[in-house]
């Protein structure tokens, strides 16, 4: 077996920077009681300011909000004395730093929705350790690639969700987990597992939490240990003797000689998150953020379900406690995050807000069996198909489903009653028959003259007797005199073309 080890070191703050209209703009998180507290994670630009984890948080809020000045010999020479500063210049211009406090119940959701993005690599996720995922890939590299290949991709996916990361794959997930914390990327098999423990520091080998009631990591330094091969190398039977089960049992995890049960994560089948906003949106355009956010997310949970929507709904939770509802129905099962975003914003565009928005929350109830569009070796008709489609979604979205009806073709002989109002865009051709041109004239026009060959007919048809509108009359594909293809008739006997239609 072997086992990846993903160790998310900023969780709490990426994630609650992805819930930021701005994360660029300066960002920390506190903690503590009311009466002093204190940041506990700062991203770049906070830091870029000195804010550093443990500062009060008054004194960090002081050193955003005083001016940032450039040197005087770092003013370009070339710009005139009162020329307008460039527009991304930081100099002379304070922010002011926006927290928000620390919540752990807030890291363990984060970690599930990442657990739910994992279970699409495999099947054994487990959240045993804190701040961590393991996963056991074996099974899964005969389809996904050899482990150069499917490294890359988890870290593109992760890096794409805005989540840093160290990775580590090792046969067990005990090792993996304690390998992780000093290295990053590292990639260890049966036969290097033991000489990779060995380097180990005991501080980081996870030996703190294995006897509450002892303290066998400040034991081991007293007498002497530094690394984990110096405790490989003593016999076994002393080290039981003096340390007890508890340490004996913890160096065979790390080994694999001793099996770790592990509880293993399954996602929910349904998906529901909620974007709260820190001030009233008055306007759709301010839903774009949130929305996006939250359809990333959806697409990570139905990758890791593999699986697709065809229906989600949108609830915008306004001022006064009322709720408006917003369905987003798709013509076929979507899982793409820039589609279904697309798509979410063209329905959005017919929405009229009923009032200022306090919370937007995305719901999909139920999921669809997702199969990825085939390619072919040749795309231009199969390329044609999808341009089609894509483009059928995207006026249903934009105009609804009651603005778009197809024709469809209705048994009935005579052209001009054989093809009737779809009941919908999902409807289909009733009957299939001889070709006919997609477009056909109101009305039958003479033509005497037009008509340069005739490439197909004639096709008799005669019907009607029965409700008045007795026709009979032969059909003929004829090319017209500047190249087009028309669908052209006369009557048996008697001289004279008349114009129908037109092919594409």
């Amino acid at each position: 077996m072997r086992w990846v080890c993903l160790l998310f070191p900023r969780l709490a703050l990426e994630g609650a920077l992805r819930r930021r209209p701005d994360p660029e703009a300066p960002f920390a998180l506190i903690d503590g009681p009311v009466q002093r507290q204190c940041i506990r994670a700062a991203n770049r630009a906070a830091r870029e300011r000195g804010v550093r984890p443990g500062q009060a948080l008054g004194f960090a809020e002081a050193l955003c909000n005083a001016p940032l000045f450039k040197a005087p010999d770092a003013a370009p020479l070339s710009k005139a004395p009162n020329s307008a500063p460039d527009r991304g210049s930081r100099s002379g211009s304070s922010q002011r730093l926006e927290t928000a406090p620390f919540d752990a119940e807030s890291v363990e959701r984060w970690r599930r929705r990442l657990a739910t993005w994992a279970y699409g690599f495999s099947a054994q996720v487990s959240l045993h350790y804190p701040h961590a995922l393991v996963f056991e890939v074996a099974s899964s590299l005969d389809l996904l690639g050899p482990w150069p290949r499917l490294e890359a991709r988890l870290r593109g996916e992760l890096g794409e969700l805005g989540f840093s990361h160290r990775l580590v794959i090792a046969p067990n997930p005990a090792a993996a987990r304690v390998l992780v914390n000093v290295h990053d990327g590292l990639a260890v098999d049966e036969n290097g597992l033991e000489s990779a423990l060995a380097t180990l520091r005991l501080d980081r080998a996870g030996l703190a939490s294995i006897d509450s009631d002892r303290d066998i990591l400040q034991t081991l330094n007293r007498s002497g240990f530094q690394r984990l091969g110096e405790l490989f190398a003593l016999p076994r039977s002393a080290l039981a003797r003096r340390f007890g089960g508890g340490l004996m049992r913890h160096l065979g995890e790390l080994r694999g000689e001793w099996p770790l049960a592990l509880d293993y994560h399954r996602p929910t089948p349904r998906f529901s998150r909620t974007f709260e906003f820190d001030q009233p949106v008055h306007a759709i355009a301010g839903l774009a953020f949130p929305l996006k956010r939250l359809l990333q997310e959806l697409s990570v949970f139905l990758v890791g379900q593999d699986a697709g929507v065809e229906r989600f709904r949108l609830q915008f939770g306004l001022e006064g406690g009322s709720v408006q509802h917003v369905g987003i129905g798709l013509l076929a099962v979507q899982r793409d995050p820039d589609t279904l975003l697309e798509l979410a914003r063209a329905h959005l565009e017919r929405v009229r807000l009923e009032g200022p928005v306090l919370s937007l929350t995305l719901f999909a109830p139920r999921l669809s069996d997702y199969a990825p569009t085939r390619r072919e070796l040749l795309e231009g008709p199969a390329r044609q198909a999808q341009a089609w489609a894509a483009l059928h979604q995207r006026l249903v979205a934009r105009l609804g489903e009651s603005a778009l009806r197809p024709l469809v073709e209705h048994r009935e002989h005579r052209p001009e009653m054989a093809v009737l109002n779809g009941a919908g865009p999902r409807a289909r051709d009733a009957s299939a028959g001889p070709s006919r041109p997609g477009w056909l004239v109101p009305a039958p026009q003479r033509c005497d003259g037009d008509v340069v060959q005739l490439l197909a007919g004639p096709e008799r048809i005669e019907s009607g007797w029965w409700d008045g509108g007795d026709i009979r009359r032969d059909y003929y594909l004829a090319q017209w005199v500047d190249g087009r293809h028309a669908w052209v008739w006369c009557e048996p006997g008697r001289q004279g073309w008349y114009l129908h239609g037109w092919f594409g």
